[in-house]
C-alpha cells in the first residue's frame, strides 16, 4: 500500500510541475512582432478586470521621463523582471511583484538636453521601446548620448545583470550607409520600437518635430552575434519620410513592416515616402512593387504634410477573407487602408480603405472574437474600433467607440485567444486613469477605479503578464492587479516565505498505514500556494512534493507542518524534506488551504490531489 501511495502521488505531482514550469514574457512592444497588442490571460474575464486595483505596495521608483513600454521577462536568478527605459538614458530592472530596483544602469551616457534643430523632447536619450532576445537573454536598445558630437548608439545588456555584452554599443553614425547615404544622428531621432528577427535587431529612425534639417527615414539591422562588422540599413531616397509610429518595426516572422511619412524634394518622383515598405532580412529592400504601397495620391500627402505614417505598421489574419494575410496603415489624412502584405502592389488602389479619422504617432492593437476580427485606435479624443469583414475583398466597417480624455495607445487582453475580449487605454495626458472597455461594443468594463497616475505620456500603452497591468509613466511605473477573489495567473516573488494552512475534510472506508519519506527541490524566486477547493497560485519551474499529513523541515530557517494539503511557499535554492504517515482511502475528496501550523485532523486523512489550471502561451510623439 505504501508503495502504491508513493506511485499514485509521484504520478500527480508530476502533472503539477509541467503545467506550472511554462514561462510568461513580454520581450517587445504590444507582445508580439506582428504589432497585435494582444494578451492572452486567463485572469483577464469580465468579471475580474471590473474589480482591478491598483497595488499600493509595487514601488515602481525610476529616474527619467517614459517614452517607452515596459516588458516584463521571467527565467532569470532575479525572478520576474520588469524593464523600463527612460529618455535619460537611465535602464532599470524591477522586481514584478515589489516594484524595486533589481540592478540599474545610470552611466550609459548623458542624454541631449539641446542642441538639436529642432523638437518638442526636452530631455533625448532612449525613448523607443527595446527588445529582449531571450535565447541569450539580451536587452536592445537605442540612446542618443550628448557629446562634441550627438550619437545614437545601439546597446546590448545582459538582461539579468545589466551589464553591457561583448562587442556592443554599435555606433551608428560610424557603422550606417545606404546607397552612398551617411547617417546622422543629429538630425535623427529613435521614437519607434526595436524588433528582433531571426537574429538581426532592427531600429527604426524619424526625424525631430519641426522636419528640420535633411533626415530619412531609417531602418538600421545589427546581427546581435557579429555586432562589429554586421551592420545593414535601408533608407528613403528622398529627403525626410520618417518612421514616426510608435510600434516601429512590424514583422511577419520573415519580413519587415514600416510606414513612412512625407517627402520633399521628389519633383513629383516617388522616394520612398508615403508608403509601406517591406523589407527583407538585412534590411534589404528589393524596390520592386510587392515589396512597397503608397497611395496614389502620394504626392499630395507629400506637400500637405500629411504622413500616411501616423500610425505604425500593425498585421492582421482575417481567416474567410480573401487576402487573408493583410497589413493596416491609418495616417493623418483620416483613412485607414488594407493592403495584402504578401504583395503590396506599388503606386495603386488598396485592398479596403475606409474615413476613420485623424491619427497621429501612435499604435493600434486587433483582436478576434467570435463576432469578427477588428482593429482598435485612438482617433483624437476618441477610441475607436472597426470591424475587418471575412469577404472577397475584406472590406472596413465600423464597430463601436467611446469619448476619452487622453492620447494613450490601446492594448487588448482575452482569456483564451478570442473570449472576454477587453481594450485597454490609458487617458495619458489627459485624465491619467486606466480604463477597459468591453471589446465588442465598447461598453466601460474598468473605469479606472479612481487611481489617477501621474506622468503620463502619451502614445504609450501598459502590458499584461500574470494577472497584473503595468503601466511606466515618468519617474513611476505603476501595477494593477487581479484581486485576490479573481483567479490570476501566478505572479512568483524572490521573497523567502513559507506559510502552510491545512483544512481537510473525508470520509474513509478503507484504513491503510503508510510510512514515506518525499524531498522536493524548488528553484529560486518559487513561490506556490494551492488549496484543493479554488484555484491554485503556482510560480514558475515549481517542483512541490505533498501528501496527506506532512511535517516538512525546509531549509535553511523555515519549519511548516500541515495537514491534507501542503503546498509551501520557498525561498530559493530550497530543499525540504517530509515524512509521511498517511491513513488514506483509495479515492477520497479533500478541500484544504494553508496557514502556520494545524492541528492534525484526527479523522482518517485522503491523499489530496493537487489540481491546477494550464497558462496558455502567450501567442504573441509624434509628429503633432
Amino acid at each position: 500500500m505504501t508503495r502504491f501511495i508513493i506511485t499514485i502521488l509521484m504520478f500527480a505531482l508530476c502533472g503539477f510541475v509541467a503545467r506550472a514550469g511554462t514561462q510568461v514574457n513580454v520581450t517587445q512592444k504590444n507582445n508580439n512582432p506582428s504589432r497585435d497588442g494582444l494578451y492572452i490571460d486567463p485572469a483577464f474575464t469580465i468579471g475580474n478586470a471590473a474589480n482591478l486595483v491598483r497595488d499600493i505596495n509595487f514601488n515602481g521608483t525610476i529616474v527619467g521621463n517614459v517614452h517607452a513600454q515596459p516588458l516584463y521577462i521571467e527565467g532569470g536568478a532575479n525572478g520576474p523582471m520588469i524593464i523600463v527605459v527612460t529618455a535619460s538614458n537611465n535602464i532599470y530592472a524591477l522586481n514584478a511583484t515589489t516594484g524595486t530596483v533589481i540592478w540599474s544602469r545610470t552611466d550609459i551616457g548623458p542624454p541631449v538636453t539641446s542642441g538639436l534643430p529642432c523638437g518638442n523632447i526636452s530631455t533625448v536619450g532612449t525613448i523607443g521601446t527595446p527588445v529582449v532576445d531571450l535565447a541569450s537573454r539580451s536587452l536592445f536598445f537605442d540612446a542618443l548620448i550628448d557629446g562634441v558630437v550627438k550619437k545614437h548608439f545601439i546597446y546590448s545588456l545582459n538582461v539579468d545583470t545589466g551589464a553591457t555584452n561583448a562587442g556592443w554599443p554599435v555606433d551608428v553614425n560610424a557603422t550606417a550607409m545606404y546607397n552612398g547615404l551617411i547617417f546622422s544622428s543629429l538630425v535623427q531621432e529613435d521614437r519607434g520600437a526595436l524588433a528582433l528577427v531571426n537574429g538581426i535587431v532592427y531600429v527604426p529612425y524619424s526625424g525631430y518635430f519641426g522636419d528640420c534639417g535633411s533626415y530619412h527615414g531609417w531602418v538600421v539591422g545589427v546581427q546581435i552575434n557579429n555586432p562589429s562588422t554586421g551592420v545593414m540599413a535601408w533608407a528613403t531616397t528622398a529627403a525626410k519620410g520618417g518612421i514616426w509610429g510608435h510600434s516601429g518595426v512590424a514583422s511577419d516572422g520573415t519580413n519587415m513592416f514600416v510606414i513612412t511619412g512625407n517627402t520633399t524634394g521628389t519633383g513629383g518622383v516617388w522616394g520612398g515616402g508615403e508608403a509601406i515598405i517591406r523589407l527583407q532580412a538585412g534590411p534589404f529592400w528589393s524596390g520592386m512593387p510587392t515589396d512597397y504601397w503608397t497611395p496614389t495620391n502620394w504626392f499630395s500627402l507629400d506637400n500637405g504634410d500629411t504622413d500616411l505614417g501616423g500610425v505604425s505598421a500593425m498585421l492582421i489574419d482575417v481567416p474567410g477573407a480573401n487576402p487573408s494575410q493583410l497589413v493596416l496603415a491609418t495616417g493623418k489624412d483620416g483613412n485607414a487602408y488594407l493592403l495584402n502584405r504578401n504583395n503590396l502592389g506599388g503606386i495603386t488602389a488598396p485592398v479596403a480603405q475606409l474615413s476613420v479619422g485623424f491619427t497621429i504617432g501612435q499604435s493600434s492593437a486587433t483582436y478576434r472574437t467570435a463576432q469578427g476580427t477588428y482593429f482598435v485606435f485612438r482617433a483624437s479624443s476618441q477610441v475607436k474600433a472597426y470591424k475587418i469583414t471575412a469577404t472577397s475583398p475584406p472590406t472596413i466597417v465600423t464597430a463601436w467607440s467611446v469619448s476619452q480624455s487622453g492620447q494613450g495607445s490601446p492594448w487588448v487582453t482575452t482569456t483564451d485567444g478570442t473570449s472576454n475580449a477587453i481594450v485597454w487605454v490609458v487617458g495619458a495626458q489627459g485624465d491619467g486613469m486606466l480604463h477597459g472597455y468591453d471589446g465588442d461594443t465598447g461598453a466601460v468594463i474598468y473605469g479606472g477605479g479612481g487611481v489617477v497616475m501621474s506622468g503620463t505620456r502619451k502614445w504609450n500603452s501598459g502590458m499584461v503578464a500574470r494577472g497584473s497591468i503595468y503601466v511606466a509613466n515618468d519617474n513611476k511605473v505603476y501595477a494593477f492587479r487581479i484581486p485576490a477573489g479573481g483567479t490570476p495567473t501566478p505572479t512568483p516573488t524572490p521573497t523567502p516565505t513559507a506559510t502552510a494552512t491545512a483544512t481537510a475534510t473525508a470520509t474513509a472506508t478503507v484504513t491503510a498505514t503508510a510510512t514515506a519519506t518525499a524531498t522536493a527541490i524548488v528553484t529560486p524566486t518559487a513561490t506556490s500556494t494551492a488549496t484543493a477547493s479554488a484555484t491554485p497560485i503556482v510560480s514558475p519551474t515549481t517542483t512541490a512534493t505533498a501528501t496527506a499529513t506532512a511535517t516538512p523541515i525546509i531549509s535553511p530557517t523555515i519549519t511548516a507542518t500541515a495537514t491534507a494539503t501542503v503546498t509551501p511557499i520557498v525561498s530559493p535554492t530550497t530543499t525540504a524534506t517530509a515524512t509521511v504517515t498517511p491513513i488514506v482511502t483509495p479515492t477520497p475528496t479533500a478541500t484544504a488551504s494553508v496557514s502556520g501550523t494545524p492541528t492534525p485532523t484526527p479523522r482518517p486523512t485522503p491523499t489530496p490531489r493537487l489540481h491546477t489550471t494550464p497558462r496558455p502561451r502567450p501567442s504573441p510623439p509624434p509628429r503633432p
